[in-house]
């Protein structure tokens, strides 16, 4: 089977490694993002993808819009390809696009759908507290994520999981998964099943808004926010920018899903459920963990922070390094973006 792979990030390379590690299948061509400028030299970067690719001598096309691109259209067309693989690519591929395989075009997307279609299924199902999510394979159209489904597989949502780990997980399980509908589909073993446009929910992409904490909100609504943005979440301290990387929410619901590093907060907690104070206020510092902050309802432990400039560091360190005090209160950051 000739495929050509579409994808840019991280996400995307444990399918695109599924394909060329199976014999049945032959990537004849891989799509990806412009090269993009990161880092503080500013230096042009090759995507995730682009860099397997090239290590695996695959010829790599990557188009600034591809629907508008009559070169690399020629190029699919040459391809003469069975299938169009597409996971995590970033642009919208037209129907003439879609007409081009012989086969199908089939998506990897990061959700059950229905649910989460769009271009951030990972992280807003964190965000809006999902205690399970899955990949879903499906064959494309011109919508966004509205194709027939082919083939799903589930996967649970840990109260510590955050949109990396939640990433690398279902990232695994797509390239499985991929392999198995590809084979399927060949072999006319599958149905495909039309989604139910009535249960779809969206997941927009992620604006600036969407990192800054609200403290009026509880604790476990901003602990979703920080593991569903993450790393980018920001609240203000001393009158600074401070990054909140990871977070746990205090409470009896909470133990059984702590790993025993944490279960100090269950033996502190008579002490803790007695303090009250102002949103965002910290009510105490626990000894080998860091700051225990007051928010809108319920008590957040601040795990890992990062300080402007500064590297990553756990909540203790962070509060010995300050010598932060019972009574400071951080605040809402600036909005960028």
């Amino acid at each position: 089977m000739k495929i050509v792979f579409f994808g840019t990030p991280e996400f995307a390379v444990p399918t695109l490694s599924s394909l060329l590690s199976h014999p049945e299948f032959e990537v004849v061509a891989v799509v990806t993002q412009p090269d993009k400028r990161r880092g503080r030299g500013n230096q042009l970067m090759p995507s995730p993808v682009k860099m397997a690719a090239l290590n695996h001598s695959i010829p790599v096309l990557q188009p600034q819009r591809i629907k508008k691109d009559a070169e690399t259209i020629a190029k699919l067309r040459e391809a003469e390809a069975d299938v169009f693989v597409v996971v995590a690519y970033g642009q919208i591929l037209s129907q003439a696009i879609l007409d081009i395989p012989n086969l199908a075009c089939v998506n990897v997307h990061g959700s059950i759908l229905p649910k989460y279609r769009g271009a951030a299924p990972i992280q807003r199902c964190l965000y809006d507290g999902e205690k399970e999510t899955g990949i879903t394979t499906m064959l494309m159209d011109a919508g966004m994520d509205t194709g027939a489904m082919l083939l799903k597989v589930f996967a649970g949502i840990t109260l510590l999981d955050n949109a990396d780990s939640l990433a690398d997980r279902l990232s695994e399980m797509g390239g499985d998964l991929l392999v198995e509908t590809l084979i399927e589909l060949r072999d006319g073993k599958i149905e495909a099943v039309a989604q139910n446009d009535a249960e779809a929910t969206y997941a927009p992409m992620i604006k600036g808004a969407d990192f800054v904490l609200d403290w009026s909100k509880s604790a476990i609504d901003l602990h979703n926010q920080v593991r569903g943005f993450y790393p980018d979440c920001t609240t203000s301290f001393r009158d600074n920018s401070l990054k909140v990387i990871a977070t746990v929410p205090a409470g009896p619901e909470y133990w059984l899903q702590m790993p025993p590093e944490l279960r100090v907060l269950e033996r502190e907690w008579p002490v803790l459920a007695q303090l009250s104070g102002a949103n965002g206020e910290v009510v105490k510092v626990v000894k080998g963990l860091g700051a225990i902050v007051q928010t809108g309802n319920g008590l957040l432990l601040l795990r890992e922070v990062q300080l402007a400039g500064k590297k990553v560091q756990s909540g203790v360190d962070f509060a010995n390094g300050t010598r932060l005090a019972v009574g400071e209160i951080f605040g809402n950051a600036e909005v960028t973006g």
